[in-house]
């Protein structure tokens, strides 16, 4: 057992089950006076301490409001966030039962029907989690990075200059700088004719939409930021994109959405643009986390060419 999860550990007083996954973040099943808990080891230089104290900030009011989201569990001096040194903090959260609702490159279970039901109660849940978030109000001091036209397109994207990634060639380098220029263009359109913006989950994938006794709960805020609310939706839709039932998922996920929040139908039509801008992202996401010459960024990187490629073709 390393030294920052001993630290941690005796900090809030738990007693470690096992690591359940290390990715991102380092995340434990601990005991805290015999209750399940999730002690998150932040990754290094990811997030500010000040950042992750508003990622619980948000989660702990979204909670209070009756969502369905880990919780912040607290110090004993009453603070959420342990920092332990060399840029790293360590955070602990309420347990989630259930379990994920499907995984990324796995087809996803269940008849269409099924799927789309699901799928429309996903959308429903997020439309819940931006119309509580706007009755919200955030504490001073409140930061998080932004999903916003320069950190999804800008000159420096938040996750980092995703047209330099080396398994582009040159040809497809070129495209996916045009659909940048084009996306670009668009977005910027979009947001003066009055898009809906503001704080987001930023990664509502199926490993992070939890479900148990038909409640889904969204775990993982760690990529939360400040965004457009579309962004929301095409992250969601990202790992459905090749289900034979697409056309089916998309359309419930979006009236699911609709049944609480409105949606433009200006919106509806940029949804594909703001899944090549997810594309885009995960690629330049994946260049500093895998062999550059590795299969896990050939396949970041062609799906971002799919999707540049349909997006010029159809703008």
């Amino acid at each position: 057992m390393n030294e920052p999860l001993k630290h941690a550990l005796k900090a809030w007083g738990a007693q470690h089950v096992r690591m359940i996954k290390d990715r991102e973040n380092a995340v434990h099943e601990v005991r805290i006076a015999g209750k399940p808990a999730a002690l998150r080891l932040h990754r290094p230089g990811y997030q500010s301490e000040a950042a992750i104290r508003s990622e619980l900030d948000w989660m702990g009011a979204l909670a209070k409001k009756g969502m369905r989201v880990p919780a912040p569990i607290a110090l004993p001096s009453g603070d959420t966030v342990l920092v332990l040194g060399e840029n790293q903090s360590a955070t602990m959260v309420s347990w989630v039962e259930g379990a994920p609702i499907g995984e990324g490159g796995v087809p996803l279970q269940g008849t269409a029907e099924e799927q789309a039901a699901l799928y429309r109660n996903v959308g429903a849940e997020l439309a819940k989690l931006h119309n509580l978030t706007d009755e919200i109000t955030l504490p001073e001091g409140f930061t998080r990075h932004r999903w916003d036209i320069p950190g999804l397109l800008g000159d420096d994207p938040f996750w980092g200059r995703f047209w330099e990634c080396p398994a582009l060639s040159e040809d497809e380098r070129n495209m996916v700088l045009r659909a940048r220029a084009v996306a670009h263009d668009l977005a910027s359109v979009f947001l003066e004719n009055g898009a809906d913006f503001g704080l987001i989950h930023a990664d509502a994938l199926r490993e992070n939409v939890f479900i148990h006794n038909g409640l889904l709960t969204l775990i993982d805020f760690d990529d939360a930021g400040f965004g457009f609310r579309l962004y929301d939706l095409a992250v969601m839709m990202t790992q459905n994109v090749d289900e034979p039932a697409y056309e089916a998922i998309k359309t419930a996920a979006l009236a699911g959405y609709q049944d609480h929040r409105a949606l433009s139908q200006e919106a509806e039509h940029l949804l594909p643009m703001f899944l090549m801008m997810r594309r885009f992202a995960s690629m330049g996401w994946a260049v500093p986390r895998y062999d550059p010459t590795g299969p896990e960024v050939a396949n970041y990187t062609q799906k971002a060419v799919t999707a540049a490629r349909d997006f010029l073709a159809k703008a």
